[in-house]
């Protein structure tokens, strides 16, 4: 079996191409480029899909991201409470902005923010918190927004991952992940669960006047043409990817359901092998599978698990092998000694095995059987 990919977007182009290749030609034929038609109708049917009443497009996820700490207002020294285990595009945002990252711990079982670790992070100089869906699976939003809500702090979802995932509250109420703080945030990176052919990305909220400044900021700060009145950035989708994520979005639940059909599989192969603990999903949350992430233990090199199956043509990934706080980037915060023992551990267990809308049970079942053939070798 050969040519085996983390994520298979050829195959995957080619069963929609016919769909996809109208969608470009109709922006061609159109002229419009940027903004436009396109752009606006994709805008509401995401709104629609997620249940949310604004859906601003923005040029990445990571512009996402920036432009929500933008409208809240934040001052330089101001602190954001942020898990260290995540891209280092969350935390990128919080430096270049000036503001004070408050690194914090995640759960072992669902690589999401610590509500404990949250407590003991807020101080009065916290404005904001970031919530990290990671890997497709939602943090445990209750418990964290019932916190922010008695402190007065805005949440932020980082939803890159996780789009189309859901949280089930208590009551029994069922939310989509990226509607349920503040602000939402979502990034279009071919490679994502919903997926342009370029980048580009979105922010959410339910607040009207909040929306209304997420727009001024992504269009250089104006409300109308050639009158700014805040600081802005320029970060805009452009047509053609809003065209072409106009048609993924109609297959989003699907593709979603094929990579929770390859999770399910992959646990049934795996599941009780003793250097492997397989994903956890808490019942209250459907977890979408951004990555298929699992810990190698009992002392197993994970490098060498990784190495050993490069060899034999299986691709592998490990997100993440530098936990945020111990980038250099962020050494003139002196947090690379912050103490986070579940970060630390996962950064040298985790790996991340081959999960797409494409894959098969023959191809499952190939990539299974040489990562335990591999195990025994160790």
């Amino acid at each position: 079996m050969t040519n085996l990919q983390m994520v298979d977007l050829k195959t995957q182009y080619l069963h929609i191409k016919p769909e996809i290749d109208a969608a470009i030609e109709r922006v061609l034929d159109s002229a419009q480029f940027i903004g436009g038609s396109e752009v606006a109708t994709f805008a509401m049917e995401l709104g629609q899909y997620m249940e949310c009443k604004h859906v601003i497009p923005c040029a990445n996820g990571t512009d996402a991201l920036q432009i929500a700490l933008m409208a809240l207002g934040l001052q330089p020294g101001d602190e954001v409470i942020v898990p260290s285990f995540t891209y280092m595009a969350t935390a990128e945002v919080i430096a270049l902005l000036r503001l004070t990252p408050v690194f914090i711990d995640v759960y072992p079982h669902t690589y999401t923010l610590s509500i404990e670790a949250v407590k003991v992070a807020i101080t009065p100089r916290t404005k904001a918190i970031i919530a990290v869906h990671l890997y497709g699976q939602s943090a445990d939003m209750e418990p964290l927004l019932n916190l922010a809500n008695e402190a007065g702090i805005p949440v932020i979802e980082d939803n890159a991952q996780a789009i189309g995932g859901t949280y089930t509250f208590a009551d029994g109420t069922v939310a989509k992940t990226g509607t349920m703080g503040t602000i939402g945030t979502t990034s279009f990176f071919p490679s994502k669960n919903l997926g342009g052919y370029g980048d580009g990305g979105a922010l959410f909220t339910n607040d009207d006047s909040l929306a209304e400044k997420l727009k001024m900021i992504a269009n250089h700060g104006q409300r109308s043409r050639y009158l700014h009145e805040i600081v802005g950035c320029n970060s805009r989708l452009d047509a053609i990817q809003a065209a072409i994520l106009r048609v993924k979005l109609q297959k989003l639940e699907q593709y979603n359901q094929a990579r929770r059909k390859a999770a399910y599989l992959y646990n049934i192969l795996l599941v009780g092998h003793p250097d492997i603990t397989v994903p956890h999903e808490a019942v209250n949350r459907r977890h979408v599978y951004h990555q298929y992430t699992l810990q190698i233990g009992n002392y197993k090199d994970r490098n060498e698990v990784q190495r050993l199956l490069a060899e034999r043509g299986i691709p592998t990934m490990i997100y993440y092998p530098i936990p945020c706080h111990k980038q250099p980037m962020l050494s003139p915060y002196n947090v690379a000694d912050t103490p986070l023992p579940v970060t630390d551990f996962l950064q040298h267990n985790v790996l991340s095995l081959p999960i797409h809308t494409e894959l098969n049970e023959a191809i499952q079942n190939h990539i299974v059987t040489q990562l335990k053939e591999v195990l025994a070798t160790l």
